[in-house]
């Protein structure tokens, strides 16, 4: 969900999940890519000094960032045929213990004020979306550590604390993501996103906290494409809440479909 342009190698670090989504991803010669320290310098790092990519994935390190480059330019040229897909690391999916996926714990910074109480429904709304569709998962709000929400506390799984930011809406995290970068950060423009609604917002960037990629990823979209570290889950979804509409995407409100559903399951039944 992104306010400027992907390039082929989602080149833009710096264009991250917006109000206005980035048009589609554009073929770009040998001469146009970047080097990595173009591409560092040009890409967007969040209040907690981690890279963005692909809209609101965070990397945590330059030489993550530097891998993540690599794969851009140099990775699979093999096209993966299906998906909701869920992320992969080293060839292993990324996603919780069949323990922790069922006690998700989190925090909501009192710091957004005046918007504590939307932000606390609009957690419930997003994370019921995926319980419903696979009931291990449980998503645990605990109200006696949102005076000190930060990725400090031990206490949590997570926070979800406030930014202050043009470049996106929202960002999450994946569950390989280590603790000190594991929060989702949400900026006032949620209030003001049109037809996605906070709860669909936050049930995207939760779906990222659950492992699930981008579906666009995936060489049916056409378009924006990221990377190939997925394995598949379900049949292409142009309709998914985990596409952006920009990308080829055929919803215009981020609503979960049942192939959603249905990939929820089957990585967490």
């Amino acid at each position: 969900m992104q306010r400027s342009r992907l390039g082929a190698i989602a080149l833009s670090s710096a264009a991250l999940l917006g109000a206005a989504l980035a048009s589609p991803a554009m073929a770009m010669t040998d001469s146009e890519i970047p080097s990595f320290q173009e591409f560092q310098s040009s890409s967007y790092k969040d209040t907690d000094q981690q890279y963005i990519v692909n809209g609101d994935e965070p990397v945590s390190t330059t030489g993550d960032l530097k891998a993540y480059y690599d794969r851009m330019v140099h990775g699979s040229e093999e096209a993966m045929e299906e998906g909701l897909v869920v992320n992969t690391v080293g060839g292993v999916q990324d996603k919780w213990s069949t323990a922790q996926v069922g006690n998700l714990t989190y925090c909501v910074s009192t710091k957004f004020g005046s918007r504590y109480t939307d932000v606390v429904n609009a957690m419930a709304a997003g994370a019921s979306l995926w319980e419903e569709a696979a009931p291990r998962i449980n998503y645990v709000h605990v109200p006696s550590q949102d005076a000190s929400c930060t990725t400090r506390n031990k206490s949590v799984l997570f926070s979800v604390e406030p930014v202050q930011t043009t470049q996106y809406i929202a960002r999450a995290f994946f569950p390989s993501t280590p603790k000190r970068s594991r929060n989702v950060l949400v900026d006032d423009s949620i209030w003001t996103s049109g037809s996605w609604t906070p709860a669909n917002i936050m049930g995207h960037e939760l779906g990222h906290t659950l492992g699930f990629r981008h579906e666009h990823t995936r060489p049916e979209a056409g378009t924006c494409f990221e990377d190939n570290n997925w394995v598949p889950l379900t049949p292409y979804d142009s309709s998914s809440i985990m596409h952006y509409p920009q990308c080829n995407g055929t919803s215009s409100n981020l609503s979960m479909t049942a192939t959603d559903r249905q990939g929820a399951a089957i990585a967490y039944p």
